[in-house]
């Protein structure tokens, strides 16, 4: 078994065993040594390290992955061998590098990417590193910045600002060659390194000649970048709480999510309780609950876990990513989740697909002249409350046999020109076919009686619990002579609360009140007078009284008389309207 040694390179700590670490401390070494320039040593083994660290990072699939001398191999392969360079003053010369070196070079390219030219800049870099990316003149890029903005009214400027927050600056020899899509080998960094001391060294030189103009252009630019940096700390602070909000948004519906996982994903091993009943009772797909919950964790819970994750991004910049294969994973797990719920989903949806009923039809021994009262029935075995609902409930029979037990029943009462009165009892269920939903429909038990001129009507209604819920309910219709008396009781007020499509003429208020069945009507013979009419009769009087004044003051007698008539007749007509009504 090999030792392993936890490093800490360029701010990143790996795992790699003792002889990845070994080779690794003698490689960085050897290239320390062939560094002949002493200037700028330090920050180009930094880079090296940098770009090794970067390297590492894409190999390894975890965090608690070890480097081995398989992965170092590789990644010494991409930045090369100390000895392979030529790293003295001639390598700066017009003479071109051995074929060797340049052939390492081309075969281990680095692909460009996308940085700000903080060196080049005139605000934040954006321009330049464009520039370098596009392999254009940062010049035209400006240009085309400033057109946008003026073509837009100043609102691109909000995209130039993304860029700014969102493009990392190349502050690194190893970020600059990415920006120009150079190798980053040691010999390339050296060289980059290099050049830069030299651009610097030369800027001084020159410092004499260009003094008065760097000193107006760096005020300019002292101003925008001070302005500019001002926004940026802003926009990130905006963004630091964006990140958290969105972490305690994802934190909460994860931790929701597990709860509820366990929560529901148990329940088969409590036994048959009451929630399991429930859930069978509703559920077609016939699959385990612990399978639904599973899924439905997968395909609510990845996509706030990829939330929660892009909010700890955006609180730290620097967060290690979760790497490929758990991305594909995850990707993986939440489209077959979401298929598996669209396959029950539609199993689901199916059961329900067709309607089906059962029409029952009895004459009642009431005739014209006849007085009959209704009034609702309950069960105190199975509920002390009567009232109608839309739910169904599981209740145990006088068997002690589970039954389902629902109130949503519908009373709806008519007027007809036969003789005696008839009642229609129309059953309804859902099933995945004609048939299945008729058979769950007549499998509905629902009883009523007539007593002594009084309909008894079951306020409820029960099925088998094998028959699941598949939306089961009634709809009782009452057709009544025309010159009939109907008497409703209070407890029918929730049942006969009905809208206009429906034709029903009992309507709400009128429990207990004598109502004189007419055509298509029914007629209360007992309830108290309404005095409104009367009152509205006076408000209209006294109102165009009033107005009829104020136009006479304005255009006259003779504009008065004609006013005066037509405002009779408008009164005339209206009075006229409420008597009619009367």
């Amino acid at each position: 078994m090999k030792k392993t040694v936890n490093i800490n390179l360029a701010g990143t700590f790996f795992h790699i065993d003792e002889d990845a670490f070994g080779k690794l401390s003698r490689y960085l070494e050897a290239i320390k040594n062939s560094l002949s320039d002493p200037q700028g040593k330090d920050e180009i083994i930094r880079d090296i390290e940098a770009r090794i660290s970067e390297l590492f990072s894409e190999k390894i699939e975890s965090s608690s992955q070890v480097i081995s001398l398989k992965e170092l191999d590789e990644v010494i392969a991409v930045m090369g061998q100390p000895e392979d360079y030529r790293v003295d003053e001639e390598m700066f010369d017009d003479t071109p590098p051995p074929h060797s070196s340049t052939r390492r070079d081309r075969s281990y390219g680095s692909h460009k990417q996308l940085f700000r030219d903080v060196d080049n800049k005139f605000i934040s870099g954006v321009s330049s590193g464009l520039a370098h990316y596009l392999k254009i003149d940062a010049i035209w890029v400006r240009l085309l910045w400033i057109l946008l903005t003026l073509l837009t009214s100043g609102t691109f400027i909000i995209v130039y600002i993304l860029f700014w927050i969102l493009v990392p600056p190349a502050l690194t020899t190893s970020e600059k060659l990415k920006m120009s899509g150079e190798a980053v080998t040691i010999s390339n960094i050296e060289k980059k390194f290099k050049e830069g001391y030299e651009t610097v060294a030369d800027r001084v030189k020159n410092a004499d000649y260009d003094k008065f103009g760097q000193k107006v252009g760096n005020g300019a630019v002292t101003f925008v970048e001070t302005l500019g940096n001002i926004l940026l700390t802003i926009l990130k602070i905006f963004v630091k709480l964006f990140g958290i909000f969105l972490i305690l948004i994802g934190l909460t519906v994860l931790v929701s999510l597990i709860i509820s996982l366990f929560t529901l994903g148990t329940i088969d091993l409590w036994g048959t309780g009451e929630v399991l009943d429930y859930i069978n009772l509703v559920d077609t797909t016939n699959s385990p609950i612990w399978l639904v919950s599973l899924l439905a964790f997968f395909a609510v819970g990845i996509p706030f876990f990829v939330i929660f994750i892009l909010g700890l991004k955006l609180l730290v910049s620097n967060l290690k990513s979760i790497g490929t294969k758990a991305k594909i994973i995850l990707l993986v797990l939440w489209v077959a989740s979401l298929i598996g719920l669209g396959i029950m989903g539609i199993r689901q949806a199916t059961e329900k697909a067709y309607n089906g009923e059962v029409l029952t039809e009895e004459t009642l021994p009431v005739r014209t002249g006849d007085t009959v009262y209704v009034a609702m029935k309950g069960n105190t075995q199975y509920d002390t409350h009567l009232s109608r609902g839309n739910g169904v409930e599981i209740k145990y029979d006088e068997n002690d046999s589970q039954v389902i037990y629902s109130n949503d029943i519908r009373l709806i009462v008519k007027s007809t020109t036969d003789s005696v009165a008839k009642i229609v009892i129309d059953k309804n269920a859902e099933g995945n076919s004609f048939l299945n939903a008729k058979k769950r429909a007549e499998a509905i038990e629902y009883e009523y009686s007539f007593e002594n001129g009084t309909l008894f009507l079951d306020g409820y209604f029960l099925t088998a619990i094998e028959n699941k819920y598949r939306d089961q309910e009634i709809d009782i219709t009452l057709f009544l002579p025309e010159g009939s008396i109907l008497v409703a009781e209070e407890n029918t007020y929730s049942f006969h609360r009905n809208d206009s499509r429906y034709g029903d003429i009992l309507h709400n208020g009128t429990e207990g009140q004598h109502l004189l069945i007419l055509k298509n009507k029914a007629e209360c013979l007992d309830c108290p007078e309404d005095d409104s009419v009367e009152e509205n009769i006076e408000t209209l009087t006294s109102e165009n009284e009033n107005w009829r004044q104020e136009v006479s003051e304005d255009f006259g007698e003779e504009t008065e008389t004609n006013i005066f008539i037509k405002e009779e007749d408008t009164l005339q007509t209206k009075t006229t309207k409420v008597n009619d009504s009367i």
